[in-house]
């Protein structure tokens, strides 16, 4: 009898377990979707904050477009491109002025030149791609973009450089309207800002296409995620086949950059104003005055740095920096290694934009930021250096009336019209032999081969991408300097694992907040193909993201555990 008692006890307990464990199950399920929910709603009120923030902001945009065709050896090869540069007037949402239009002609040659140029610029967009277009990719949706709009999916974590995120797979709801965006997300986990999205406005119609395209933002140290980086393509251009009739195949950099212009360094420097006290000075040697070639020789430079001002508050030039330093040591490299000694010293300078150009204002040398990108090696670089070194040595000048202030007060859509430091064809003729004469007794000689390769390849591609060789203010990069110094590195050129140039974006990274220009420290690749090497084209974006304040990261403990995988998330860059 005791045995019946006891037994259907123990049938229920064992039957009550199952139960138990079953309902601990659903509770972590229902506590891990309330989890997932919170998190979505803090997403999605970061992200209208976000959108209203940046409004306060007029960056300047860049877009490069680079058509594609068919290649039997390498895939697909670039087939024409477009440009264009101008600023955002966020406050007005979508809203685009062009820095490069209007008729820029002054009668001499070089302003027909850049009258026919900037003419082309105000309409390579037209019927076929429209820069409000690209610049709409900064937004996931300015209209409606919530839970009543769209479906959030976790997809799991990940880093993108040192930055934890989240990801969540987004997808409009039913009936919520078309140009809704389709795609992914990653959120960085600390604040929930949206710091990178991959995808495309819902469907294209008869009227309109969405590209896809792939947003990155960067942390400003103030808490904000400003758009920084949008890469786009359309169509198979790995094979360079169309999928529609309407375009061909391409794919897209747009840039952003210019949010802050100064004002913060402005407000260092004024806020650390120092008085001196009286000083006692030896008089043995100093003078009390200044001859007339001194007094000339700082004229010039006062007409050299109101420019550079003027376009550094602008954007248009970096700020003084790391990058400037190389140039100047490989100067100083030409300059010792020639026994020669310039008079003011030279200065290197970085101008902000894609295009490839490079021109001397006096003393200062100007490479632009596209150049120094698909320059292969110092060799090269020291050879367009060299170039422009030739001018400075042989007095090639600029116009010194920029030295009165009132010169460079101008509303900066004049730009182009007040600024410009091409050159004749006999300066850029007695240039290229100074350049040459300067490289031969250079410790550049023995490896000159490589800048012969990257100028024959610059000359083999200029009617694939004209306006990437157009410059802004300078001169192209000479396309015949190579062949007339008679200097070639054969076994360097013939082997199979040369890269003659780069692409675009491969030694550079632009700050978006302040400008600043910093060299990237990419680990080298043990092989790489052919069709890999991509010479003077777009490739796509990948950041590694970092906090400006330097918190990389919460201790687990932070503010967000979801706990969805036993194994780490696959990483990009280092975690």
């Amino acid at each position: 009898m005791r045995m019946h008692k006891i037994l259907p006890a123990m049938i229920l307990a064992f039957g009550a377990m199952p139960l138990t464990i079953a309902a601990q199950e659903q509770a972590a399920v229902t506590s891990e979707r309330a989890t997932i929910a919170q998190a979505v709603d803090k997403i999605v009120a970061q992200e209208h904050a976000e959108m209203n923030a940046i409004r306060k902001y007029s960056p300047l945009v860049e877009t490069y477009i680079q058509t594609v065709r068919p290649d039997k050896e390498l895939g697909a090869v670039p087939n024409g491109d477009k440009y264009f540069l101008g600023r955002a007037e966020l406050d007005k949402g979508v809203q685009l002025e062009p820095l490069v239009k209007g008729d820029g002609g002054n009668g001499s040659s070089v302003g027909a030149v850049k009258q026919k140029f900037l003419a082309s610029l105000g309409n390579i967009f037209s019927g076929e791609f429209l820069p409000r277009g690209f610049l709409q990719m900064i937004y996931l949706d300015e209209q409606g973009f919530d839970q009543q709009h769209y479906k959030f999916s976790y997809a799991g974590r990940e880093f993108l450089g040192d930055v934890r995120c989240l990801i969540f797979d987004v997808d409009p709801l039913a009936n919520t309207g078309k140009g809704r965006f389709s795609g992914r997300i990653w959120v960085e986990d600390q604040d929930f800002h949206i710091v990178r999205f991959n995808g495309s406005y819902g469907r294209s119609s008869r009227g309109s296409y969405y590209f896809n395209f792939d947003s990155w933002r960067e942390n400003s140290g103030k808490n904000e995620w400003l758009p920084a980086y949008i890469y786009s393509e359309q169509g198979n251009v790995e094979y360079g086949v169309a999928k529609h009739s309407a375009f061909r195949p391409f794919k897209s950099q747009t840039r952003l950059w210019g949010y802050d212009l100064n004002r913060g360094q402005e407000a260092q420097t004024l806020s650390s104003v120092e008085v001196e006290g009286p000083k006692v000075k030896d008089q043995t040697e100093a003078g009390n005055g200044y001859s007339p070639l001194q007094a000339k020789r700082a004229w010039g430079r006062l007409a050299e740095d109101n420019v550079a001002a003027k376009m550094q508050r602008m954007g248009l030039m970096a700020p003084y920096g790391d990058v400037d330093k190389v140039l100047e040591t490989v100067v100083n490299n030409l300059e010792v290694t020639n026994e020669v000694e310039v008079q003011p010293e030279v200065r290197c300078r970085v101008l902000m934009t894609s295009t490839l150009e490079s021109f001397t204002m006096g003393h200062t040398i100007v490479l632009s930021r596209g150049l120094i990108d698909v320059l292969p090696d110092e060799t090269s670089l020291a050879a367009v250096l060299a170039h422009e070194l030739g001018h400075v040595m042989l007095g090639h000048r600029m116009d010194t009336e920029f030295a009165f202030f009132n010169r460079v007060r101008f509303d900066e859509k004049d730009t182009f019209h007040h600024f410009g430091f091409a050159r004749n064809a006999d300066e850029e003729e007695a240039a290229n032999q100074k350049g040459i004469e300067l490289l031969k007794k250079s410790p550049y000689q023995d490896k000159s081969g490589t800048a012969q390769a990257f100028f024959e390849a610059l000359q083999k591609r200029e009617k694939e991408v004209p306006n990437l060789i157009s410059p802004h203010l300078g001169d192209r990069v000479p396309k015949h300097w190579a062949s007339a110094s008679g200097a070639r590195d054969q076994q360097a050129v013939k082997t199979a694992r040369a890269i003659v140039a780069l692409p675009l974006g491969a030694r550079i990274k632009v700050e978006p907040w302040d400008d600043r220009l910093v060299m990237l420290k990419a680990q080298p690749e043990a092989a790489v193909a052919e069709y890999e090497k991509m010479p003077f084209e777009v490739a796509p974006f990948l950041v590694y993201l970092t906090r400006q304040n330097g918190n990389a990261m919460l201790n687990d403990t932070g503010t967000m555990a979801i706990k969805t995988d036993t194994e780490p998330a696959p990483a990009i860059g280092k975690p």
